[in-house]
């Protein structure tokens, strides 16, 4: 095995097992902030016992996306020095606008809200998690930005003397129209990913009779869940228009789409030839995925074979066909997953009608188990956008290929992705030990005083 595959196969492993971590930061840290704000609001204890439980589990996500999060920059460096050159000057503003801004207000907000607690003001205390809230929001805009130019370089020229992308317009970069419609996606899924997780830990303490203290948030994850799968529905709809102008390769490979078509049919189920070259078998619906790529039901969508031709014409000889079977099954594995996490949601409010609790184990075991949906989820498309767009690293500027790093070789790249899987492994035994203790242990009980809620104090005492 070559070092360029290994160094892809060790950044796919660690890119992907830090974006476990990502989108759960970037959504639990405004339901937190929603949290806190209705106890602000109500004084009503329950919701400062939910307000601190779920921000003890956030705090070890977050510790956790950072110290995972780290290693990408090492890589960059270590395993893809050519990639890292060519774009650097590009990835660099929006990279240190994250780090100095957003990161900033992360950091230095959060731990006065972990440290505020009955020290600071009320009022001054909610704001402090709102803005460490915003900032991890921002944090997200920026690496969102820096990688939608990866999928569509703008606002950039090629200097011709290093032969580097050299930036020209920031304003360019930020407002990229992929940017545009990844953002608000992205940050939907992050809010489908927060809202499950509150789901799954309330309905787990539910069950065992917490039913006073997680209701409240059993309501709330659901309503999240249910807006934000909207929300990443009309956000997902938009992406794959411009996907489809954009990248027209990746959109083809993810319906399996060999011949061009007008109009063209979504696919159910495909079965193609071994060497991913034809279909041999496929169930489709009529004219769907000419209204999803093009927003007209007679659209034409070109298809793989033909953007072949094309892109041998345009850059070359070579292949530039992604993983049609990966494409595929990704694609519907992220859609399949969210619509599944979006019925949930739906249950878990038709079932939380007029003050009752769902009856039966059949709700509370799937709600417990529920977290696996917006994981499989998120995993999946992350590797839809990033393995689609093959056999670039940067679309129609940079391969793959001429990414890595000339000097490092085999025994070096094997060696450092040994040891980070055998390191994250560790990690993902500290993780997921540190989360369920936490969350069996439930919220601190003197923090919450039923009896207060219950039973008022009379207005005088016999």
């Amino acid at each position: 095995m070559s070092a360029e595959t290994l160094a892809r196969w060790q950044f796919a492993v660690t890119t992907i097992y830090h974006y476990l971590f990502v989108p759960l930061t970037i959504g639990l840290s405004i339901l937190v902030a929603c949290m806190q704000t209705a106890w602000y609001r109500t004084g009503n204890p329950r919701w400062k016992a939910l307000t601190k439980f779920y921000g003890k589990l956030f705090l070890l996500n977050f510790a956790m996306g950072i110290v995972t999060g780290i290693v990408q920059e090492f890589q960059f460096g270590m395993n893809w020095s050519a990639y890292s050159r060519f774009v650097g000057d590009v990835f660099g503003a929006p990279l240190a606008m994250e780090g100095i801004l957003a990161f900033f207000l992360e950091s230095t907000f959060l731990g006065l809200w972990i440290f505020g607690w009955d020290k600071l003001p009320k009022g001054v205390h909610l704001a402090c998690i709102w803005i460490a809230a915003i900032g991890t929001n921002l944090s997200a805009f920026f690496i969102l930005a820096a990688n939608s130019w990866m999928q569509h370089p703008v606002g950039y020229r090629i200097d011709p003397v290093t032969h580097r992308a050299r930036l020209t317009s920031i304003w360019a970069v930020l407002t990229n129209s992929t940017a545009l419609v990844t953002i608000p996606h992205t940050l939907a899924a992050a809010f489908v990913m927060a809202g499950i997780f509150v789901v799954s830990v309330a309905a787990w303490h539910i069950r065992r009779g917490a039913g006073d203290v997680f209701r409240p948030a059993l309501r709330l994850g659901a309503v999240t869940v249910l807006i934000a799968g909207l929300a990443t529905a009309f956000t997902g709809d938009l992406q794959a228009r411009i996907m489809t102008k954009q990248q027209p390769m990746k959109m083809a490979a993810a319906e399996a789409l060999y011949n061009t078509s007008a109009p063209a049919s979504f696919s159910l189920l495909t079965i193609g030839s071994l060497d991913g070259n034809s279909e041999r078998w496929s169930l489709r619906v009529p004219n769907l995925l000419s209204l999803m790529s093009t927003g007209d039901p007679n659209g034409e969508v070109k298809g793989i074979n033909a953007l072949q031709k094309e892109y041998q014409q345009k850059y070359g000889a070579g292949a530039y066909k992604p993983s049609i079977p990966l494409a595929y099954w990704t694609f519907r594995l992220m859609v399949g997953f969210g619509l599944l996490a979006g019925a949930l949601a739906g249950w878990a409010l038709w079932a939380l009608r007029k003050g009752r609790l769902p009856p039966g184990r059949w709700f509370w075991t799937a709600a417990t188990w529920s977290l696996a949906l917006p994981i499989v989820a998120n995993s999946t498309a992350w590797l839809f956008t990033e393995m689609g767009r093959q056999p670039w690293t940067v679309f129609g500027l940079l391969k793959t290929s001429q990414s890595s790093s000339p000097t490092v070789g085999t025994a070096l790249v094997a060696t450092s992705f040994l040891t980070l899987t055998l390191l994250y492994a560790a990690l993902a035994v500290v993780e997921v030990r540190l989360m369920l203790d936490t969350i069996r242990a439930g919220p601190a009980m003197e923090v919450v005083d039923l009896t207060t809620i219950e039973q008022p104090e009379p207005a005088f005492a016999y």
